[in-house]
């Protein structure tokens, strides 16, 4: 292998069809059902985006941010379920307790996937495989969910490797074994190139991570910018970014999308004192207070406003007192009559509860 700078242990853990299966999990009725997380286009006419869908729907084509509309289309027989979002945020906190069992350099990625630092483990196990096992079968064991995992030395082969085999899938990437791995992969498999990239580099005649591999790295760059960097360097098998365990977090937010929007400034406050409330137990939870409250309102053509206010002093976590400052924003920006399909509220500049009204002009 060229450049291995430090032979770390990255463990990547990828939930499968996270949401579809917190469902079946819930309605055992569902587990035989093409099951679709989302609203169903046949109430909402046609409106509605797929968040995700259990395997029997994925044998259909349904994936991922496709419409609910070509999802319905592709499986008129589909069961659609709409997203519990605050259900599936405390399973995932329930996944990462079990994550902080063996490690603290834990970088979470959403609610279903989470890079690990297993090099040293708080069980001490020598195997970063035999950890992942451990991992697999505990959360199956307490939550009834199963995963995949990607053992490997950096975060961009777990990654690969956690997607390799699913669902209930191990891979695991050794230093030796880096290359067999990457060349035969499709140039679409590789992290950052997408619908815009693939194309260009597929005029390029690069299909493969062996094609990539190929091109000098000053061709790369003069062609993909910095990004060919990055690429000349993961074909390689290199990536020295390190798990973000103690990356902090630059705000505090929740959010709502209606099925029917809200039409009145009655509906609107009620919404609002939800918001907060869900807003001051999270700072509670991190132990954060901020300076800045955002508001986003989205209508039902999809025009979405954010406006911002700022004071000297930290905001008091008190429900009330967001909802106050959340409806002032909110007049400030929507035009009767009242049409609100998205409404969310955010709490940035945020501070540990200890600095408190900490004066920097002293």
């Amino acid at each position: 292998m060229e450049n291995v700078v430090k032979q770390r242990k990255i463990v990547h853990v990828d939930m499968d069809a996270f949401y579809a299966s917190v469902e079946m999990r819930d309605h055992p009725e569902l587990r035989t059902k093409p099951l679709v997380i989302s609203r169903n286009p046949q109430h909402t006419g046609g409106r509605g985006v797929v968040a995700t869908a259990n395997y029997i729907a994925r044998s259909y084509g349904i994936h991922s941010a496709m419409s609910a509309q070509e999802a319905l289309k592709r499986c008129p027989q589909a069961y659609f379920k709409k997203p519990d979002f605050p259900k599936y945020k405390c399973v995932s906190h329930q996944i990462h307790s079990i994550f902080y069992e063996y490690t603290d350099k834990i970088e979470p990625v959403a609610f279903d996937e989470a890079y690990l630092d297993v090099t040293e483990n708080k069980p001490g196990i020598g195997s970063a495989v035999a950890l992942a096992h451990r991992i697999q079968q505990e959360i199956y064991d307490q939550l009834h969910l199963t995963c995949s995992t990607g053992v490997s030395y950096n975060k961009f082969l777990a990654k690969l490797a956690s997607d390799y085999h699913k669902p209930v899938g191990m891979t695991i990437i050794n230093p030796e074994d880096a290359l067999d791995f990457l060349f035969p992969l499709p140039i679409e498999k590789f992290r950052g190139i997408g619908k815009k990239t693939a194309p260009k580099m597929r005029e390029l005649g690069i299909n493969t991570g062996e094609d990539l591999y190929h091109w000098k790295e000053i061709d790369l760059i003069s062609k993909f910018g910095k990004m060919g960097h990055i690429l000349y360097q993961r074909v390689r098998g290199i990536d020295d970014r390190p798990v973000e365990w103690q990356r902090e977090r630059k705000s505090v937010g929740s959010q709502r999308t209606f099925d029917q929007p809200l039409n009145s400034i009655e509906q609107v406050d009620e919404q609002l004192k939800l918001t907060a409330e869900r807003l001051v137990a999270e700072l509670k939870r991190q132990q954060k207070h901020g300076k800045t409250i955002v508001i986003k309102v989205r209508d039902s053509h999809f025009e979405t406003v954010t406006k911002r206010l700022t004071f000297d002093d930290y905001l008091d976590n008190q429900a009330d007192n967001f909802a106050y400052y959340g409806r002032q924003l909110f007049d400030e920006i929507q035009d009767n009559p009242i049409d609100v399909r998205l409404l969310g509220l955010t709490i940035t500049n945020l501070d540990p509860l200890e600095f408190d009204n900490i004066r920097l002009d002293l």
